[in-house]
């Protein structure tokens, strides 16, 4: 298949340049409070609309810093270490998913604090929204033509830009559709009914761990990287494990500890 070749910069503002990346960003932000409006309305869980103004603040900050100071000690500590201000340089690029989701979780936990609220029940209302921010992060992905997949001879594969002349997974699209589409499905279904607090948060790291762990079996190591271990391990694999492990044990102690929150309907 031929890679559509879409141009990373959707129109012009002036001198402004928007970008399609940018965009998928306003697109998760706005999927995400639209929805969490509709669990607040239709959901005695005690969060309010006035608070989701701060619960998406938190959140981004979360993302930002947690985000990009992630990526400098997962994916280029080297780099790092010579050029510590190079951790400010957003503009170049480079966010890691697991520190953007420590960073979250820090945020959340300083907000659960201010609204006298635990953590879980903080983090079991926002799980079920997360999967429209990272589906629209993966389309941003293969608009830009990055973190393209292995070379493959599958008859869907593509030859990206800047990938070299062999076709490759569309493991962007791969992403899309697992840690987007089904993920949201399973974590929305799940949230509707009563569960125990702590149970979606950890079913969110289960699953989001386990799908990361299998795509990355078709997606192409960071080149700075490669693999870490027994020559296939690569290090979104290796952050993934402890998500799952926590999950486990989250899920494990939800059920015995058995505290329920009010379902979401």
């Amino acid at each position: 298949m031929t890679y559509p070749q879409i141009n990373p910069i959707a129109f012009h503002l002036g001198p402004l340049a928007v970008h399609w990346y940018g965009l998928m960003y306003i697109v998760g932000f706005l999927g995400g409070w639209s929805l969490l409006a509709w669990r607040i309305k239709h959901s005695p869980r005690g969060f309010e609309l006035e608070q989701l103004s701060d619960i998406f603040f938190y959140g981004a900050l979360g993302i930002i810093l947690g985000g990009r100071i992630g990526y400098e000690l997962f994916y280029d500590f080297h780099g790092l270490i010579h050029h510590p201000l190079g951790l400010f340089a957003i503009w170049r690029g480079g966010m890691s998913f697991h520190g953007g989701l420590i960073g979250v979780i820090l945020a959340m936990f300083l907000y659960a604090r201010k609204i006298n609220k635990s953590l879980f029940e903080l983090t079991d209302f926002i799980a079920p929204i997360v999967p429209i921010g990272l589906g629209a992060g993966r389309i941003g992905n293969f608009i830009n033509g990055e973190l393209w997949g292995r070379v493959t001879d599958v008859p869907w594969a593509m030859v990206f830009p800047g990938g070299g002349d062999l076709p490759r997974h569309p493991s962007q699209l791969y992403e899309f559709f697992f840690e987007g589409v089904v993920l949201f499905l399973v974590l929305w279904i799940f949230s509707q009914r009563e569960r125990p607090r702590g149970a979606v948060s950890g079913l969110f790291l289960v699953c989001y761990g386990l799908i990361r762990f299998s795509l990355e079996f078709f997606r192409e190591p960071d080149f700075q990287i490669g693999f870490v271990a027994f020559g296939w391990l690569t290090k979104g694999q290796l952050l993934s494990l402890p998500m799952i492990l926590l999950g486990v044990i989250m899920l494990v102690w939800a059920y015995r500890k058995r505290k329920p929150v009010c379902s979401s309907t």
